[in-house]
């Protein structure tokens, strides 16, 4: 992004924060750069990194619990990302855990390897970030790897950096942000944000080319509206009261429905209609974010798809129905045109959702998303 659409400053040179994240290798620069944003609150400039880690790794946490995000280059260890999976292996955390709760753990943990992944994730990032900004100090490249104090009194003679090194103690260490550069940082905070996050939103989509909706899984989920198809599914259960759950075989017309993701939407991060179904709200909640076992489930998938297809074509107001809510849960014309054309056979119709699904399922579950079959005695 070019500095001309960040926000101009008379006293400061824009153009060398316009390419922060040039170059960038790793997530690290994003995330570091974030949890200052986000701890400057207009009175407060000093940080020690300690502060700064645990802002990062809340920051990463939805993204790499909830959605697998991968936040490093393939096959490389991303410190950042493992130190979200230990945590959430090791200790009582839900993907959905506040914000407030997993940094109060952070700030009080004694976990020696806790302790040991955030002092790695201070190695380089802080130093580096800046790079941009040194027109007058040369840093030798043997100085990177040596003694922190030494770097960072090299560091502290550029003048009009973001911030500077005050004390250097390990997780300890403070940096101070200069106080022109506080003032713009938080005045422009969230037009700021929103351009770091287009930055990491791009460095994600390329380490994880195949994960759809990269700029719905960067942070914890907003409500969803999906009562347009569940008022859907229950006029098709009124029109054709034998239709069953495609789990657990339980009438629909006895039931309250619940609209379920096939592929779980922590996976897609969209509620489009071929991979929407009725289900139960027991079952719904029992499968969670699992993806189902598809030899198991994807042939009723597609009887019940077929048949709302099929009743689309007989009852008029199945059909009006449709029509009202494809604008928002039909957004790939290609799809609508393919799956829901007139005169499709059933087998036609698996086919072509099969060829729709399939690559979608596949790679949610090279991500990890584990498999689930529905057992009304015990779920697993």
């Amino acid at each position: 992004m070019e500095n001309t659409l960040l926000p101009h400053s008379d006293e400061l040179n824009i153009s060398y924060l316009s390419r922060l994240f040039d170059n960038t290798t790793n997530c690290y620069k994003f995330f570091w750069f974030q949890a200052i944003l986000d701890k400057l609150d207009g009175k407060h400039t000093r940080f020690t990194f300690d502060e700064l880690i645990n802002e990062m790794i809340a920051d990463a946490w939805y993204m790499v619990t909830e959605y697998h995000l991968r936040l490093g280059p393939l096959g490389i260890t991303d410190n950042l990302e493992e130190v979200v999976k230990y945590i959430f292996a090791e200790y009582d955390f839900r993907s959905s855990e506040k914000r407030e709760q997993i940094i109060d753990f952070l700030q009080n943990t004694d976990d020696k390897k806790i302790v040991k992944y955030k002092s790695d994730l201070t190695l380089n990032v802080p130093y580096r970030l800046q790079v941009p900004f040194y027109d007058e100090v040369q840093i030798e490249r043997n100085m990177w790897n040596g003694s922190k104090k030494n770097l960072t009194e090299a560091i502290n003679r550029q003048r009009r950096l973001m911030y500077y090194f005050v004390l250097v103690s390990g997780l300890g260490t403070e940096i101070e942000v200069d106080a022109l550069w506080a003032e713009y940082l938080f005045r422009h905070k969230e037009i700021l944000k929103g351009w770091e996050q287009l930055k990491l939103i791009q460095y994600l989509q390329n380490k994880n080319p195949s994960v759809p909706g990269i700029a719905e899984k960067i942070e914890a989920p907003a409500a969803r509206d999906i009562e347009r198809v569940r008022k859907y599914w229950k006029l098709i259960v009124q029109v054709d009261p034998s239709l069953r759950d495609i789990y657990g075989a339980e009438l629909l017309k006895d039931v309250t429905i619940s609209v379920d993701h096939f592929v779980p939407w922590q996976y897609v991060a969209h509620d489009e209609l071929w991979n929407l179904h009725p289900t139960t709200r027991s079952i719904n909640s029992s499968k969670s974010n699992l993806l189902p076992s598809w030899k198991m489930y994807f042939e009723p998938l597609g009887n019940i798809e077929y048949r709302a297809y099929e009743l689309k074509a007989k009852n008029e107001s199945i059909a009006r129905e449709f029509e009202k809510i494809a604008p928002y849960h039909l957004n790939n014309q290609e799809i609508r045109n393919q799956l829901y054309a007139d005169g499709l056979t059933r087998d036609a119709f698996l086919e072509r959702l099969e060829h729709v699904i399939k690559p979608v399922y596949e790679t949610a579950q090279t991500l990890g998303f584990k498999e689930w079959i529905y057992d009304d005695r015990n779920n697993v």
